[in-house]
């Protein structure tokens, strides 16, 4: 999977993608992420790429040119999904990350001060946002956005069952999770998860979900019920 990250601020990016399980998936051909400085598509001397709004108001907003001949030279008439990271998105959730990695290739923008002329919308094929609150701009949404989706193409996390057991996958928060030593410090692992009977141990993870979702975010059972209605 190809990701383009079309950004005011590339800088923001630097040595994020290299580590960990991007830096590996990418050192192993399964991604190829790029950055691209909007402001290198600017059509006038000072590379500006924002002005006031019409009709007044707080703020600057994007202007459209830099970003449309940013977007074509970047998209090279090659097909891409396009998405704008903004708060008035729609929320990023599990199951879109999950239909995003089925596509060959996203280009993503990182909106920036009050917001992006809306003319440009005619060049995006979704927004998204990761939450309900407002950011100084689309750079750390388009990092949660990359992440979240590259957990769910084939590879990346080496283990495909990985990305199936985790929070949210269900619509439940995630079980506890213990590792060695079985004592420490005086707490000991539940004795349910030593003793190697694996019917038990799903049924328990699954009555320890459920509680977990209860005591931390009770909302979720509802859509939880839903799913399994």
């Amino acid at each position: 999977m190809r990701i383009d990250i079309l950004t005011l601020f590339p800088e923001m990016f630097c040595g994020v993608f290299g580590t960990s399980m991007l830096g590996r998936a990418q050192a192993n051909g399964l991604l190829d992420i790029r950055t691209h400085n909007i402001r290198d598509y600017a059509d006038n001397k000072h590379r500006k790429t924002d002005d006031y709004p019409f009709g007044g108001g707080a703020g600057m907003v994007m202007m459209p040119q830099p970003i449309f001949d940013c977007m074509e030279a970047v998209q090279g008439g090659e097909t891409a999904h396009r998405i704008l990271l903004t708060p008035r998105g729609r929320l990023l959730t599990p199951e879109r990350a999950k239909e995003l990695a089925a596509f060959d290739r996203l280009i993503l923008l990182c909106g920036h001060y009050e917001g992006v002329d809306e003319r440009v919308n005619t060049i995006i094929d979704e927004e998204l946002s990761i939450g309900d609150y407002v950011l100084t701009g689309g750079e750390l949404p388009a990092m949660v956005l990359v992440d979240c989706v590259a957990r769910f193409v084939p590879g990346v996390l080496g283990s495909e069952q990985s990305a199936e057991d985790e929070s949210h996958s269900d619509g439940l928060l995630e079980y506890p999770q213990y590792t060695r030593p079985a004592n420490f410090r005086g707490m000991e692992v539940p004795e349910i998860l030593q003793n190697g009977h694996h019917a038990n141990i799903l049924k328990w993870r699954h009555e320890q979900a459920l509680l977990k979702t209860k005591q931390m975010r009770p909302v979720l059972l509802g859509r939880f019920g839903k799913k399994t209605e």
